[in-house]
């Protein structure tokens, strides 16, 4: 098969398709991120790719702290919504008729209606470009109980939301776990 190439371009997909809320001094918001990830399992820490132009990029830095919420592919048209309107002008909690729920161990509001929320607080700041790496270690997870089935996270009951090349998409069916090709062959 032949390869073409072409200059350097975000072609990492998908990527999950966060909503991340933050606050400081009363200010709440909430930011739409791609450029999510983990980056480390112990400590749990996540990576988010902000602009630093962002309303968000502000309010995370001076407060040191932020939530990742995991919305649902079903969630879209807010997801997109938060990601193109800014917090400067927008009251995105109310438009998007989404509940603020206290955090536990940061003051940095959950979005009750996403299935699951990764209380985070800022460890590290690396300006990289065109955006800064927040890297945060996740201090508590709070998960929507209907999702787990005996005793296990149900990822396809989540219905995660995904990006990749402008486009949202639904993840699909389960096709292995990770360490069956070992397994199998013993």
């Amino acid at each position: 098969m032949a390869k073409h190439t072409r200059k350097p371009q975000t072609w990492l997909y998908p990527v999950p398709a966060v909503l991340v809320s933050c606050q400081h001094e009363g200010q709440a918001n909430i930011i739409t991120l791609a450029w999510a990830g983990i980056v480390c399992s112990s400590p749990v820490m996540v990576g988010l790719g902000i602009r630093p132009e962002r309303h968000s990029y502000g309010i995370i830095k001076k407060s040191g702290e932020f939530v990742v919420n995991m919305p649902q592919a079903s969630q879209v048209e807010l997801v997109d919504h938060c990601g193109v309107v800014s917090g400067r002008e927008h009251d995105k909690f109310a438009e998007c008729g989404f509940t603020p729920l206290s955090g536990t161990m940061i003051k940095a509001p959950l979005i009750d209606e996403c299935p699951v929320n990764l209380e985070c607080q800022v460890r590290k700041i690396l300006p990289l470009g065109t955006h800064d790496l927040f890297i945060g270690e996740v201090v508590l997870v709070h998960y929507d109980e209907e999702l787990m089935v005996n005793g296990r996270f149900d990822l396809s009951a989540a219905d995660p939301l995904a990006y990749g090349f402008s486009h949202y998409l639904r993840l699909g069916e389960l096709i292995g776990r990770h360490g069956e090709s070992v397994l199998r062959k013993r």
